[in-house]
This record gives structure tokens, sequence and C-alpha cells, in this order.
């Protein structure tokens, strides 16, 4: 696999090796050594989450506050264009953010850490959103930043306004938002 560093370094861009031929492709989509290796350190999944959506519907930014999660994602049909910020106070790169998107066809999956908080936009007419955390699901540490905060600026590729869930539409400004030391 192919492991590229995104603007936010810890944030990964892992590229898997694909072998195509007349009958279809194959390729190895997880390898706990290869994966443990590119991040430098070894992590344990303990879950895996699959989410469906139509066209232009927005999730995010989540993360958790205690129980934080890793999480490795990727795109099996359709598309997305995911984002990770970082909301690590003591980070030089607090408030910045990074944009990749993934797609059935590009095979990209993006690492990103705990201390970062995570969302989506879907750019086809329908994507399937695959992801992998470190940590299992909390709702009582979930918080939410606001998608279109102006101090984080994120350029979502967005031709109309977003479908967001009703949590996402009650986002935190990242000002107000409790974070990571």
């Amino acid at each position: 696999m192919k492991v590229t560093r995104s603007a936010l370094p810890e944030v990964l861009i892992i590229e898997p090796r694909i072998f195509d031929d007349a009958r279809g492709y194959f390729f190895e989509s997880f390898n706990q050594r290869d994966f443990n290796q590119a991040v430098g350190q070894s992590v344990q999944f303990v879950q895996d989450n699959h989410s469906r959506s139509i066209r232009s519907v927005l999730r995010g930014l989540h993360y958790q506050i205690k129980q934080p999660q890793g999480k490795l994602v990727r795109v099996v049909r359709g598309g997305v264009f995911n984002v990770a910020v970082d909301i690590r106070k003591s980070s030089v790169n607090f408030g910045r953010w990074v944009g990749v998107r993934l797609t059935e066809d590009n095979h990209r999956q993006l690492w990103i850490p705990p201390g970062f908080a995570h969302g989506f936009v879907v750019t086809s007419e329908l994507a399937d959103f695959l992801y992998k955390v470190t940590d299992y699901y909390a709702p009582q540490y979930e918080r939410c930043v606001a998608y279109n905060d102006p101090a984080i600026g994120i350029r979502w590729p967005l031709d109309a306004p977003p479908q967001l869930s009703s949590r996402d539409q009650e986002g935190a400004r990242l000002a107000e938002a409790e974070v990571f030391e």
C-alpha cells in the first residue's frame, strides 16, 4: 500500500495496491501489520461501521471527548468529500482541516487519529461509507463542531445547502466546543 501524509501530518491517505484484469480486481483493504507500520504505532480496531447516505447529506464534524476514536474510513459505493479537523488545543495545527475525496474508484482510505473531528459530504447520488474505529461508540461523550464554522473555514463542495441531522444543525463553534488539551 502507498501511504501519504496529508497537510495534517497525523492524518494519512492510504491507497491499496490493486490487481486488476479482465475479470475485475482484487486488493487487500486492510492488513493489521502493514497498517501499524504505516501509522508508527500499534492500533487496535474494535468496531466496524457502515453508513449509507444520499447526495448532499453532510455528517459531522463528530468526535468523542472521552473514549476518543481513531477512524480508518473508506467508500465502497459512490463518493464523498471527507474532512478531518485537528481539535487538540496543544497542537500547532489546532483548528486546521484537511479534505480528501474518497470514491469507490480511487479506493483511498483515510486514517483519522483520536483528537480530530471528522465529517463528510456525499458527492454522488448514493454513498456507502465504511469505517473502523479504535473505541466503542459512547453517545454520552459524543460532540459535534459546526460544519460551517468560519473559524475553521472548510470549503465543502456544495451546490446547495446540505442535508443535516438535527444534532449536526446544532453543532458548536470551535471556540465554544469541548476539545482535547
